[in-house]
């Protein structure tokens, strides 16, 4: 059998259905057990039919031994199932040579019996021999034998192996039959399962077994990935929606002043039309950009997370804020130890960014950033002095897309995504953020980082 020959095999083994597979392995491990144990039951009935045979033949070879032993000639002992010889084989009871070879002579003189196949006579057949040594009277050494024919024993080990045999494929083929059913009915589950799965509507789970087992476990990881795949449809839905919503007035708007500078071809008007243009189109730009980024910290495709020292993110970005010149500016207080989180260099410089730039657009004169450690976490507090957030709408800011006056959001450049993307990114890392109140009456957000075990600072004792 060659290489392609295996390979078509294992091809049609591997598109066999699991009723069939198993039920097909079930059945050529009963076959070949019971054939084993039939062999064996065949070879223990021909012992126990030998050794009934030795027992009558050893009866009679005991009471010839004493015979001999006390000196009665071996011509009256020897006669029937009875046989005196020497000890080389030749027979001293007058009667013929039983041809047997040196070999078992020797085993026979040992104590144990052979079987041979005679030829002669009309019990043609196996006989079998038993023996012992005694000595005569003079001292010479006799080999007194016992003999008779196996009558029937191959007729009976053959009947007994062709039963057995009939046996075992019997019963092999009962167990596939039981294992073929057994596996139909405890793969039943599955298939409604499976039927269930086709017909299933978004929100409806399968059924879970009431038996606590296999079946039982897949049903279960199979709801919560429904429950997953729910999850991501409406996130998806709400999220394309909220990002059709939010692009289509940038496009429309650019539509509408492309078609005006198309129908008034005047060139003060043109260069006002492309200049409302291209920031409505970095107003988009911004927005995309906003939208995939918040995209990526939802889906939870992080990047590796690594030591950031917070004083130091946090001071370069209020640099990078106060280099785009104007009020208000920002002022940073921060521990002058080291404070580190595990998370992303890119990803806390968004946050940042995005916190401060978000504290600018409502700031009137300040915008405070504070640094505070503590023993398991650490806290960055950004205040300004602006309107503030309404207590209704403190845990809403951190949704997509929802402003708290969405006409000045849009005139400042607002696209409601930064809190929102901000939330992502540290919730992502195990911290939390909320709004408050400022001390100076403006917004308040506050950022929980939590800090790495080694690198947690030690608890003063008291």
């Amino acid at each position: 059998m060659n290489w392609s020959t295996l390979r078509r095999l294992r091809t049609w083994w591997s598109r066999r259905t699991l009723r069939f597979r198993t039920s097909a392995v079930a059945t050529a491990v009963a076959l070949v057990g019971f054939g084993v144990l039939a062999h064996f039951g065949v070879g223990l009935m021909s012992w126990l039919l030998v050794e009934s045979v030795d027992a009558e033949l050893n009866g009679k070879v005991e009471v010839a031994a004493r015979q001999v032993a006390t000196g009665t000639p071996p011509r009256e002992v020897a006669g029937g199932e009875v046989r005196v010889l020497d000890t080389s084989g030749v027979p001293v009871d007058s009667l013929p040579d039983p041809r047997l070879g040196r070999s078992n002579i020797s085993e026979l003189k040992s104590g144990e019996g052979v079987v041979e196949w005679s030829a002669d006579g009309p019990a043609r057949g196996l006989y079998r021999w038993v023996g012992t040594v005694v000595p005569d009277p003079a001292g010479d050494p006799r080999l007194v034998l016992g003999g008779a024919h196996l009558i029937g024993h191959s007729d009976t080990v053959r009947s007994a192996g062709r039963a057995l045999a009939l046996g075992s494929i019997i019963a092999a083929g009962a167990v596939g039959v039981a294992t073929w059913l057994v596996v139909r009915r405890s793969l039943r589950p599955v298939e409604r399962m499976r039927v269930a799965a086709v017909r299933l509507p978004e929100g409806r789970r399968l059924p879970v077994p009431a038996a606590d087992d296999e079946l039982r476990a897949l049903a279960e990881a199979l709801n919560e990935m429904l429950a997953r795949r729910d999850g991501d449809t409406e996130w998806l839905r709400r999220f394309t929606g909220d990002a059709a919503h939010e692009l289509r007035n940038p496009v429309a708007s650019i539509r509408a002043q492309a078609e005006v500078a198309v129908v008034h071809p005047d060139p003060e008007l043109a260069q006002e039309t492309l200049q409302d243009i291209a920031a409505e189109a970095q107003r988009m730009s911004e927005l995309v950009d906003g939208l995939l980024a918040l995209a990526r910290a939802e889906s939870g495709s992080q990047p590796p997370q690594q030591p950031i020292e917070l004083g130091s993110a946090v001071r370069a970005a209020a640099d990078r804020a106060n280099l785009r010149g104007g009020r208000p500016r920002v002022q940073v207080t921060a521990p002058t130890g080291s404070v580190v989180i595990l998370a992303g260099a890119a990803e806390v410089a968004t946050v940042l960014d995005n916190v401060i730039g978000n504290a600018l657009r409502h700031a009137r004169a300040l915008v405070r950033v504070s640094l505070l450690p503590a023993a398991e976490s650490v806290r960055l507090v950004v205040d300004d002095d602006g309107p503030g957030i309404p207590a209704e709408h403190r845990t809403r800011v951190f949704d997509r897309f929802h402003r708290v006056q969405p006409d000045r959001a849009r005139r400042t450049g607002g696209a409601g995504l930064g809190l929102a993307l901000v939330a992502e990114a540290v919730r992502g890392r195990g911290g939390s953020v909320h709004a408050a109140e400022s001390p100076e009456g403006g917004a308040r957000i506050e950022i929980r980082w939590p800090l790495p075990g080694p690198l947690r600072p030690a608890p003063r004792g008291g």
